[in-house]
C-alpha cells in the first residue's frame, strides 16, 4: 500500500542528514560514545532544537540489575515536559504507519517508532541488510513523492529512501495480518521552553533527588557478579553471538548508564554551588563504573572466544566500592538540594 502524496513534510526544518554535527555526549571522548538507542535519539533530538541534554541524565541513577539484564534507562516522559516543554504521548497505531506520519508531522510532532533496523543504511557494516533488530528512531521528515524518511537514530540524523524506505514502512507486498502494531510516540514540541541555565539547574536537581529515591535499596553489583559467574559457562557454550545480546544487555546497559550519570554530575558541578565538590566526587566515581565496564565487556569477549576461564572478582569488586562511593556523594548533593529548595 503506497501513501497518498503530499508535500514533503518537516516537524524541525533546519535538521539536514550528511550535514549533523552530533552532541559532545555522543563525541569520541565518551567511555561509551553510543548508549542505548532510545537515550540516544532524545540526546539528539534536544540537541536539534538548542535544548541541553545534560540536565535530563538524572534518571539514570536509578538503573538497576534486574536478575538478567541492567534497566533500559530511558528519560520519562514527565522529565522530558518539566525541564524542556516536551509533550511525550503514546501514539496508537490503528493505521499504516505511513498515514500516521502524515498526520503528525504535517501537523508539527514527530514521531519516535520502533523499527527493523534491517533497513537503516546507517547502521551498515551491523545490522543493515543483515539482521532483523528492534531499534527506535524519531521522524523528523516525510517525502512519500521522493519515498525518503529523515530520522535520528543512535547519535545521529539519516535519511532512508527506496527500497529501505518501502520495507522500512511496510509498504511492500501482501497485508500481513500477524504483524502486530509497532510501538510509537507522539513527540510535540509546539510548547518548548528554553529556561534560564539556573533555573534550568534547580529543576533538574529536583528531579535528581527524586531519582536516587528510585535507586536500589543495596548495592547491586555484587548480584550482578554472582549472576555473572554462575552463567560465564552458559556463556562460552553459546557463542559470541549469544553473547553479544547478553553483553547489550547487560554490561554496556550498566556502563552507558553510569556514564551518562558521570557527564549529568559533571554539568551539575560546572555550575560552582555549594554541592559542586559532591558533584565531581560522585562523577568520577561513576565514571570508574563507565570504563570497568568497558574493559569488562572485552575480557569477557575474550573468554567466550577462548573458553578459558576468568576471574572477574576483582573488577566487579571495584565496581561496587564505586557504586557505594558514588551513591554517597550524590546522595549529598540531593540533600543540599532540598534544603536549597525548601524540601
Amino acid at each position: 500500500m503506497s501513501p497518498t502524496l503530499v508535500p514533503a513534510l518537516r516537524a524541525l526544518p533546519g535538521v539536514q542528514a550528511g550535514a549533523w554535527q552530533p552532541h559532545a555526549l555522543h563525541g569520541d571522548s565518551q567511555v561509551w560514545v553510543e548508549k542505548n538507542c532510545y537515550a540516544d535519539v532524545w540526546i539528539e533530538l534536544l540537541h536539534a532544537m538548542g535544548l541541553e541534554p545534560h540536565a535530563m541524565l538524572a534518571f539514570t541513577l536509578a538503573v538497576d540489575f534486574e536478575g538478567d539484564q541492567w534497566t533500559f534507562f530511558k528519560p520519562t516522559p514527565g522529565d522530558l515536559w518539566a525541564l524542556y516543554g516536551v509533550d511525550v504521548q503514546e501514539l496508537t497505531v490503528w493505521r499504516p504507519l505511513a498515514e500516521h506520519l502524515q498526520e503528525h508531522l504535517g501537523a508539527g510532532k514527530l514521531v519516535s517508532v520502533e523499527v527493523d533496523a534491517h533497513w537503516l543504511p546507517d547502521v551498515a557494516g551491523t545490522d543493515y541488510r543483515s539482521n532483523h533488530t528492534k531499534t527506535t528512531i524519531v521522524v523528523n521528515e516525510f517525502d512519500a513523492a521522493s519515498q525518503r524518511l529523515g530520522y535520528f537514530h543512535n547519535a545521529g540524523y539519516h535519511a532512508v529512501d527506496g527500497e529501505d524506505f518501502r520495507r522500512l514502512l511496510h509498504l511492500e507486498g501482501p497485508d500481513d495480518p500477524s504483524r502486530l502494531p509497532l510501538f510509537a510516540e507522539l513527540v510535540r514540541v509546539d510548547r518548548v521552553r528554553h529556561l534560564a541555565p539556573d533555573a534550568l539547574r534547580r529543576r533538574s536537581a529536583r528531579l535528581l533527588a527524586e531519582h536516587l529515591q528510585r535507586c536500589p535499596a543495596v548495592n547491586p553489583m555484587p548480584r550482578f557478579a554472582e549472576r555473572f559467574a554462575r552463567e560465564l559457562p552458559q556463556l562460552q557454550a553459546r557463542g559470541l553471538a549469544h553473547y553479544h545480546a547478553w553483553a547489550f544487555a547487560t554490561v554496556r546497559q550498566c556502563g552507558a548508564a553510569f556514564d551518562l550519570a558521570a557527564a549529568h554530575l559533571r554539568w551539575r558541578a560546572g555550575f560552582g554551588a555549594a554541592d559542586a565538590g559532591d558533584a565531581a566526587a560522585a562523577a568520577a566515581a561513576f565514571d570508574h563504573i563507565a570504563t570497568g565496564c568497558k574493559a569488562l565487556i572485552l575480557k569477557v569477549a575474550r573468554a567466550v572466544n577462548s573458553g578459558r576461564a576468568l576471574d572477574a572478582a576483582a573488577a566487579f569488586d571495584d565496581m561496587a566500592g564505586a557504586w557505594d562511593e558514588g551513591m554517597a556523594h550524590a546522595g549529598r548533593v540531593a540533600e543540599a538540594t532540598c534544603a536549597s529548595l525548601g524540601g
